[in-house]
Order: structure tokens, then sequence, then C-alpha cells
């Protein structure tokens, strides 16, 4: 009877621990990061996607519909990242609360300056973004306006709750800033050194640190090396003496090793998201993390 009792007082406890709390469902860890650093014990965030996964490719489970059906809010880096999975996953919640035009739905690139933005498609090219390159999460100033999306979104449906969405923004808002003086400080002395990306995803984070992104181990986004793009790129690498390739976890290293063994020049695995790997806890570690390895390798 004790232990009928403990469990059920236990249950109970649990019950009222969680009422009130938002349940959100973000795209990606980044974007749960900040939800969580955002809307602190109001809020439980799950993240589709892994932070070592592609978040073009993400296989639409039915346990991502169970989540969505019961979500207060649903954050996405929109910009058509997510469109060969996010929108199917969306429809088939029948969640009135979280789809698009709705208070839960939240658009994290609203208010981004956009770069790479195409006047014209022509898929030729390979995998072009008609709205631009949405890979904005990785200047981590616009982690503010992430965050700023985010905030406006929870007071939106938890508007009790708005002073204390706002003083957790400025936390972040604050730490941010505190960070990219040290983040920029130990990039500084690098300021123009040339690179190779194995995608063009790296363009925001070129932007805010000056590197210089010479060209990709792809020939045209979304396309795997070529024999003739790995001897152009082996001369790219001699002529302008450039020391590292960047790429992420998803992509595989064999293309980028040859062009290594050919020149010296070494492949830095970069976390494009965070839980890319195990150090890398939240929106801040994604940055202490790539830094030092950048800083480290040039």
């Amino acid at each position: 009877m004790k232990f009928l009792i403990t469990a059920l007082l236990s249950v109970f406890f649990i019950q009222f621990m969680s009422a009130g709390v938002l349940h959100v469902v973000t795209t990606t860890q980044d974007t749960r990061s900040i939800t969580e650093l955002i809307g602190g014990d109001k809020v439980e965030v799950f993240a589709i996607a892994t932070g070592y996964q592609n978040p073009h490719f993400v296989d639409p489970k039915p346990s991502y519909i169970i989540k969505l059906s019961s979500a207060d809010m649903y954050v996405t880096l929109g910009l058509d990242l997510e469109s060969g999975w996010s929108p199917s996953l969306l429809s088939s919640s029948r969640n009135t609360k979280i789809q698009r035009g709705s208070n839960g739905y939240v658009d994290a690139s609203f208010g981004v300056s956009l770069m790479q933005v195409p006047s014209s498609i022509n898929r030729a090219e390979g995998d072009i973004h008609a709205f631009g390159n949405p890979h904005y999460w990785l200047d981590p100033l616009n982690g503010k306006i992430i965050a700023r999306n985010i905030c406006n979104g929870l007071e939106k449906i938890s508007p009790e709750n708005k002073s204390i969405f706002e003083a957790n923004l400025k936390k972040f808002d604050d730490q941010i800033d505190l960070k990219m003086k040290a983040w920029a400080s130990a990039m500084a002395g690098f300021k123009g050194s040339k690179v190779i990306a194995y995608h063009n995803e790296w363009c925001y984070f070129e932007n805010r640190f000056g590197l210089q992104i010479v060209d990709f181990m792809e020939p045209k986004p979304g396309i795997p090396p070529t024999p003739s793009q790995l001897v152009k790129i082996i001369k790219e690498v001699k002529e302008n003496n450039i020391k590292v390739i960047i790429t992420s976890p998803y992509f595989t290293a064999s293309s980028s090793d040859v062009v290594s063994k050919q020149t010296g020049a070494k492949t830095l695995v970069l976390a494009t998201s965070v839980g890319a790997f195990d150090s890398i806890k939240n929106y801040y570690d994604l940055f202490d993390y790539n830094i030092r390895l950048l800083s480290g390798s040039l």
C-alpha cells in the first residue's frame, strides 16, 4: 500500500510540475538549444534532426508526427531547408496550433539578411535555394535574430510569461555579444585566410569571421566530387598555399583525404549543428568548437 501511494504521488507530482509547460518541436538542435535558453523551465523541447545529420535529408518517422500532434509551437529554419520532410510532417500531425500562419508556427529566418539569393533558378547548376543560402545560423549574430523570433513565438502562445522570456532573451544576447568578442579575437589574425569547403554551407560563417572560401569539393551544390574537380582543387590548394579544407560530419571524407595527401592541406570536420559532437551541448559550444579547431589549424 505504501508503494502504491508513493507511486501515485510521484505521478501526481510529475503531472503537477509539467502543468503549464509549453511543448515545442524544432527542426534542428540549434533551434532547440536557443528555444531552451529563451524558454527556460517554461518549455520542453524536442528536435527532429540530430546534430550530426544533414538537415536537408530527414526521414519523416511516425514518432515525429506524434510529437507534433501535441506540440504548442513548431520552429523551422525555413528557406526551404527542410522542404523535403517538414511539410508532410506538419500536415500529418493535424495540429492546427502549429500550422503555417498560426501563433504556434515560428519561422526562425524572419528578419535575417540573406546571402546568395539567386536571380533565377537553373537546376542544372545543382541544389540551388530559391530564397538564398539557408545556413544562416552559422553566423552567431544571426543567432540573436533567431532568438528574437523564438521569443516572439513563445510570447504569442504564453503571454503571461513574457517578462521571463524577455529576460532570458537579454541574457542570450549579452552572452552572444560577450562570446563574439572572444571568437573575433581568436580569428582576427586569420582574416582573409583562403580555405576550401566541401559544400556551400559556410558563407555566413565565412563572412562573419573574414575567411575566403576559394572553391568547393563539390563541382556544383549537391553534386559529389568528380575526378576533374579534385584535380582543380589540388591545383588551387597548391597555388594559394591553402592549409585547410572544411567539411561536415555527414559528408564522406574520402575526396578531401585525396586532396590532403596530395597537398598537405588539413581536413577539418567542423560542426554545423549543436550535438554534432559530444562536447557541443548548446549554441555557444558550436562556435567555441569551430573557432578553436580553425584557429589551431590556420
